[in-house]
């Protein structure tokens, strides 16, 4: 994500459906672009990982270096060497819903390291999850005691996500000095990411007959004020720890109107806040507040951003080595993502996987197969280092 456009989206769902899809085989002793292929055409929309958390599991467990738990649909597997610090590597298993008509199974498009793998989830985040597989099987004994997190329900409602569910109801597993997120940034580190903030902002109205417009006061006409407030709001560029955070102020909804011949008595136009992880979530809340002033506001979801952590001497080392082999200068996430939930629990994250994040979620979202390459050597450079 990124996937944070749909992850605090509201959900009916309360409980996974069983999947009726086939048993997968991964090969994590084989070719990284095979294995990222299965990985990929492994069905796994959110609320229905199982057959691909089964899969991964049956893969990891049999490997004698890791301590492999499993939480419904996430596996977490362990290394416990004794080394001085551990890292914690992260991954959402499940992408959003298939295109009509399906972009899976994948398919590569061109040659070599210029090649191409399209399909749901190339992007978004399998990449990752491909390049966490390969080197926690491959990995006997890294540097750092490592913990490598395989989560469900990423896509979907905050409430439902697996790496918040371990977090509550296991956070011993989630313990570490660092950690990184392979969600797509192009192969270079993306450091912390901005906050969420959604509100309602509720224009009032007087119900009338449409044919007697005069007796009544059309709240979406009103509404105008509030989209006026929006066209001239001018975002910020806030430097946090020397990175750019650019925020943003849009409408992404708006309702009104009961009947087609009534004059509504109320207009919604619902308002997202992307703000640098500077502000605090009490801040961002007073400053939409101050921005539409006069009238009612009610938050309706609501996550705090990230800062980069890019001073803690691991997050410094790792980005030196991504620097190295990748090329890729550590920059701003401009969306949100779990790296936050990391912060939450005091561990300095990063963003650092394959796959261009613009093209997340895109009916014609692709990887280049060179990323795959980048984000394994340089994991494994720095975890054996």
């Amino acid at each position: 994500m990124t996937s944070d456009e749909t992850s605090f989206q509201t959900s009916d769902q309360t409980a996974p459906p069983v999947s009726s899809a086939p048993a997968i085989r991964l090969d994590l002793d084989g070719d990284l672009l095979a294995l990222f292929r299965a990985v990929c055409d492994a069905p796994s929309v959110s609320g229905d990982e199982k057959a691909l958390a089964d899969a991964i599991e049956a893969a990891l467990r049999p490997l004698a270096h890791l301590d492999v738990v499993r939480d419904g649909n996430a596996i977490v597997a362990r290394t416990h060497l004794g080394r001085p610090r551990r890292v914690v590597i992260a991954g959402h298993i499940d992408t959003v819903p298939l295109t009509d008509p399906p972009n899976l199974p994948t398919r590569v498009v061109g040659e070599g390291a210029q090649a191409e793998v399209w399909g749901r989830g190339t992007v978004d985040m399998k990449g990752g999850l491909t390049v966490q597989l390969a080197l926690a099987a491959s990995l006997t004994a890294p540097t750092q005691d490592v913990t490598w997190v395989f989560y469900d329900l990423e896509e979907v409602a905050s409430d439902l996500n697996g790496l918040g569910r371990l977090a509550r109801n296991h956070p011993e597993l989630l313990q570490g000095d660092f950690a990184i997120l392979g969600e797509a940034t192009a192969a270079g580190i993306e450091g912390g990411c901005n906050g969420t903030l959604r509100v309602e902002v509720r224009v009032p109205g007087v119900a009338a007959h449409s044919a007697r417009a005069w007796m009544g006061s059309n709240a979406i006409h009103s509404a105008s004020v509030v989209l006026d407030r929006l066209a001239a709001y001018e975002p910020a560029s806030i430097e946090v720890e020397g990175l750019v955070y650019r925020e943003g102020m849009n409408a992404v909804g708006i309702r009104g109107g009961i009947a087609g011949n009534v004059i509504p008595d109320e207009c919604v136009v619902t308002v997202n806040y992307r703000f640098a992880p500077s502000r605090s979530l009490p801040d961002a809340e007073a400053h939409v507040r101050d921005l539409f002033s006069g009238f009612e506001v009610v938050v309706t979801d609501a996550a705090p951003g990230a800062r980069p952590g890019l001073d803690d001497p691991l997050a410094a080392d790792f980005a030196a080595t991504v620097l190295e082999i990748t090329g890729g200068a550590p920059a701003p996430k401009y969306g949100w993502t779990d790296v936050a939930r990391f912060a939450e629990m005091g561990i300095p994250a990063v963003n650092f996987g394959p796959g261009d994040p613009v093209l997340a979620h895109k009916d014609d979202e692709r990887c280049p197969v060179g990323h795959l390459a980048l984000c394994h050597d340089a994991l494994h450079a720095w975890l054996t280092r």
